[in-house]
């Protein structure tokens, strides 16, 4: 079991790591498009939407690696207080909505992208590129944030039963 939780760590971390450089991307066609648009007066048509595309897949897709990297938000002005068993039981009860959460995006997102993918939907502008590819990524993202939520889940479940936290 433990390997498998290394497995989902090292996962959502080269995942993230490598998703992440597609802001570079992000920057060149947004970087591009402003100066064609005010240096030379020629626009292009498919600047907004490769970036649209662009952002959303990265966005999609590091929902895993930040809750590897504990960066979603927390209220911590009472949470931080408790002692670690404490924390530990109230993640276990809060994890129970995570997870109905991560369901139903991993659920809806892929019945939506399966009927994206038969359609071949495209994006409803002049440029109209395809828009299934980006829409297979949101049941892809759930299912990587719903791994490491379990790997979490299962770590808050021991610090809960023993009340020692394991340290890195």
């Amino acid at each position: 079991m433990k390997k498998f939780f290394k497995f989902i760590d090292r996962m959502n971390e080269l995942i993230g790591k490598a998703i992440s450089f597609l802001i570079l991307i992000l920057i060149v066609v947004i970087v591009y498009e402003i100066a064609l648009r005010y240096f030379f007066n020629s626009p292009t048509i498919w600047a907004h939407e490769i970036s649209q595309m662009v952002y959303g897949g990265y966005v999609i897709l590091l929902g895993g690696y930040l809750q590897q990297r504990n960066g979603h938000v927390n209220v911590d002005i009472l949470y931080s207080r408790f002692e670690p068993r404490t924390r530990a039981v109230i993640n276990l009860f809060t994890w129970l909505l995570f997870f109905a959460f991560c369901g139903v995006i991993l659920l809806k997102g892929g019945e939506m992208a399966w009927d994206s993918f038969l359609y071949r939907e495209t994006d409803p502008t002049v440029f109209a590129p395809p828009i299934y590819p980006l829409k297979m990524l949101i049941p892809l993202g759930a299912l990587l944030l719903l791994l490491q939520g379990l790997v979490k889940y299962i770590g808050d479940l021991k610090v809960a039963i023993t009340g020692k936290e394991d340290t890195p």
